[in-house]
Formats: C-alpha cells, structure tokens, sequence
C-alpha cells in the first residue's frame, strides 16, 4: 500500500500546476458527496485505511527502524499511522497494537520497582511487555521452529489482546509461570526453571528472542497513552503518569539498543503520544530521544497533497491521484471569498478554510464533510460555492471549540468555563489586563478551579486558543506554527479566527 502511495505521488507531479478539472457528471457528484458525507471519518480507526492512508514518509523511517516515537497534537495523524502497521499484517510482518483506552493505569502503577529512582522505576515493567508480546507473535509465525512455537504457546497464547488489562494481569501475577523452552545448548522445547522477579523474566524472555526470532519485522504499537491523562493539576497522579510514560521511551530505546547489538533489529516497538503530554516528560536524555522521534506537522503543500489524494479517492477508491488543483476543483468553486463581511480581501476557498484550521488532517475532513452534507441538501445539486462555505463557519467553529475542550479538560477541568472569558470580551484582539480583569470578576460567580489567570493563559497559548498579535509585524505568532513560540505578555493576545464564532466574537 506504502509503495502504491509513492508511486502515486510521483506521478502526481507531472500534472500542471493549475490543471483543467475535468467535470463531474451530476451523479459522480452526488457519489462523491455521499462518499466523504458517509466515509470520512474524524477517527482513523472507523476509516478505510487501504482506501484514505497517506503517511508515506512517516512509514518508512518507522519500517526501517529509524524512528520510533510519532509526536503529534490530537488530530495530526499519529492514529493513522498505528491503524496502517497494525491492518498490514503477512506472513513475514507482524504487530500488536496495545491500546490504553479505558485501561486500569492504577494496575500499572502499583507495578514499579522500587530498587530504582522513580523515572526509572517503570523501565523493566515495559521491557517485560513488550518482549511477551514479541513471545506471543512469534506464536504466530509459521517460520519460528514448531517445537519454539509450542514452547512458547504454553505461556503466551496467541489469542487477539481483546483485553489488554486482562492479559497484563496475567503476565504480571507474581504466580505467573514463565516455565520456558531451554537457551543455549538446551534441546527445543525443554522446560527452565521459573523466573520469579522482573529482571530475571526479562533476561529469559530476551535470551528466547535473540535466540529464536527469525527474520520477520515485528511491530509493537504503544497506542492510546492519553487516557490517564485527566486531571493533571493533581500532583501525585502527574508524577506516576509521568513516571510510566518516562519509562516506556527508556524501555524502547533499551530493547532496540539490546537487540540490534544482537543482529534482532527487526524488532520494532512504537509510541504514539500527543505533543502536549510529551512536553510534561522531564528526563535529562530527553534531548537525545529527538533521533528517533518524528514530529507530525503539516505544511499548506502537505495538506494540499493529502487532500488531492483523499479527494481522488473519494471519486474512487482505484483512481489516479489527480493534482491538487484538479481534485479541488472537481468539487469546490474557482471563485474567491471576501473576508472582513464583503469589504476586506478576495482569497480562495482553500485559504479561508485554512485560516479556520490548526493545520490538522482532522480539520479539513470536518470541514469539507459539512460542506459535502449541505450541498447534498441543495437543489440542484452543485460543486460547493463559497456561500455555503461560509455558511459552515459556524459549526466548523463549534467542533473546534469541541476537540480543544476534550485537549485541555486534563489541564483546566472547568475550561467551558473558561471560554466565558473570551466571549465577555468579545473581542479578537484584548491585552493580558483584559483577560485578568474579566477573569476575576467571573470567577466570583463560575468559582475557577485555576485562580491564576496567567497560568490559564499559558495553556491556552500552549493549544493555540491564543497567539500573539506584535505591533509591528503584519503577522501572528501561534504555536501551532512555532512550536518553539512562547507567549509575550507584553503584546496583545488573539484568538484563533477558527473559533470566532464559537465565541461569539464580533
């Protein structure tokens, strides 16, 4: 699938830059319309990753072992990604994908290793996973020695992980019977004693993998972390979340390093985690993680590919992938949209689309399924206008509003709350005096659960509710541009134009 995406993209360059759009027939139209209305989903899990996968680039640094973190903001990808290993399974690949949603961290917490400080804790813990999950897959695997396979099938069923918790549970009962086949000159098969604590299990476990793994790449997806990531002003839970999290990318590093030094670096381990959680990790290597870390970002060019490829898609799942201005053109309108209500500047659709976005896949197929339901309601049936574009601002900014709720719940519990402020305001632009003033005299009424509005500030500069507005530049500062951008207090603040709406500002 990978390589049909490279091929694709290939050709896609040889279109003119502002190719003809071939028309599409009213009920092509209509098909296309129904396709993103019905299968164009926010969740890459729900989506067809054969039919919609993009991520080429990514893959291969993952495939190759280069990279084994994919850092990204909720809405980048990074779920893309995991759902394309684990769906792309044969006979010399396989993967497990370990999700934590709704998963018991409590059971994983009571897990650590007090004999080690407390970043370091978890490090064994996840190194035991992840090699029993290697055990279980090798079950799997037609080319491991039958006598290897049924060894190991005594102790690691090859049943799917329907139950990560249960399966957990049982690995790490201190009960549990690690019974396993001989290392070193020991026949296939025989038996070894018990490995009754963590350091010896992961030395048995490791001496069985770098002894009987066979060529095959094998993925293990750490996916789904956010889930114990609620209320991250409670001080002991962010240490322990932390904690876990900080000793998970030691035990992926760990095992690569431990295996490839064996010649066993088809083994693949990699964590899927939201930017905003990645930054709470303190480690002094932290700066050394950046060389196997992939930051997921999108540029207008990117977006533009990965929109003409979802757009050629859409009009059919074995289409060629057509040139970004042909694609768009197949569905929106050519004419521009005057901002600033008629008086102010002529952009294209795209651009006054964008303006609305964070630069997220996740924001363009939200906003052009809401174009593509209500244009199915009109009659007669037309590619999309830039009137009906403009009549999706406003839910387009109610699900903004949505997705950064659920982003910062973990951080401000109360942040519907929160947004009260802005709206009183109501203006796009106020000062950090703006804010305070208006905070305080809410907070008589709505009791924040943060009295300090600096600090509120900070997080909303961190998810880019706000940027900076500098006097002197006709431009604004958003950190979901800069990552590195830090908020200026001293400048007025700004409030993302995709969010307008939801707050009612004029």
């Amino acid at each position: 699938m990978h390589q049909e995406v490279r091929n694709n993209s290939r050709r896609r360059r040889h279109f003119p830059k502002h190719a003809t759009s071939p028309p599409l027939s009213g009920d092509v139209l209509k098909s296309v319309f129904e396709e993103i209305r019905d299968n164009w989903k926010l969740e890459a899990k729900s989506e067809s990753i054969e039919r919609y996968f993009f991520h080429v680039s990514e893959v291969k640094a993952i495939e190759t072992g280069k990279k084994s973190y994919v850092i990204g903001r909720k809405g980048t990808g990074k779920t893309a990604i995991a759902e394309f290993f684990f769906g792309r399974q044969d006979y010399n690949q396989f993967c497990e994908k370990l999700s934590f949603k709704n998963f018991p961290f409590n059971d994983l917490y009571k897990l650590k290793n007090e004999g080690f400080t407390p970043t370091n804790q978890y490090i064994t813990l996840w190194k035991y996973l992840i090699y029993s999950i290697i055990c279980k897959l090798m079950v799997k695997n037609q080319a491991i020695d039958s006598a290897v396979r049924s060894a190991l099938e005594k102790v690691f069923s090859p049943d799917p992980l329907s139950s990560l918790a249960r399966w957990i549970t049982q690995w790490t009962a201190t009960d549990f019977n690690l019974s396993i086949l001989g290392t070193g000159g020991g026949a296939k098969g025989q038996l070894v004693t018990n490995a009754p604590n963590w350091i010896e299990r992961v030395e048995v476990l490791e001496r069985v993998i770098i002894e009987h793994i066979d060529e095959s790449n094998y993925f293990v997806l750490f996916d789904e972390l956010d889930e114990d990531y609620r209320d991250m002003v409670n001080v002991v839970q962010n240490k322990s979340y932390t904690a876990l999290l900080n000793g998970l990318f030691k035990a992926v590093q760990d095992v690569k390093a431990t295996l490839s030094r064996n010649g066993k670096g088809n083994v693949l381990p990699v964590i899927f985690l939201r930017d905003d959680i990645y930054s709470t990790i303190q480690d002094p290597d932290k700066t050394k993680w950046n060389d196997y870390k992939i930051e997921l970002g999108w540029s207008s060019e990117k977006i533009k590919d990965l929109l003409a490829y979802r757009l050629s898609r859409a009009i059919d799942k074995n289409s060629k992938i057509y040139s970004f201005s042909e694609a768009w053109g197949m569905i929106f309108s050519k004419g521009p949209i005057v901002t600033g209500g008629g008086t102010g500047s002529a952009i294209s659709i795209f651009d006054y689309i964008s303006r609305s976005t964070f630069f997220r896949p996740r924001d363009y197929i939200s906003f052009i399924r809401n174009c593509a339901e209500n244009s199915l309601e009109k009659r007669p049936l037309s590619i999309i206008s830039p009137a009906l574009v403009k009549d999706n601002d406003t839910a387009f900014s109610n699900y903004l509003k949505s997705e950064i709720i659920d982003e910062i719940q973990a951080v401000i519990p109360d942040i519907s709350n929160v947004f009260d402020v802005i709206s009183q305001i109501r203006k796009q632009t106020f000062t950090r005096a703006e804010f305070k003033s208006t905070y305080a005299r809410l907070d008589s009424v709505k009791k924040f659960s943060e009295k300090d509005s600096d600090f509120v500030l900070q997080v909303l500069f961190l998810f880019s509710v706000i940027g900076n507005q500098p006097q002197q530049k006709n431009q604004q500062v958003f950190r979901y541009k800069n990552q590195d951008a830090n908020i200026n207090y001293k400048e007025s603040l700004v409030v993302h134009r995709g969010l307008f709406k939801a707050l009612q500002i004029l």
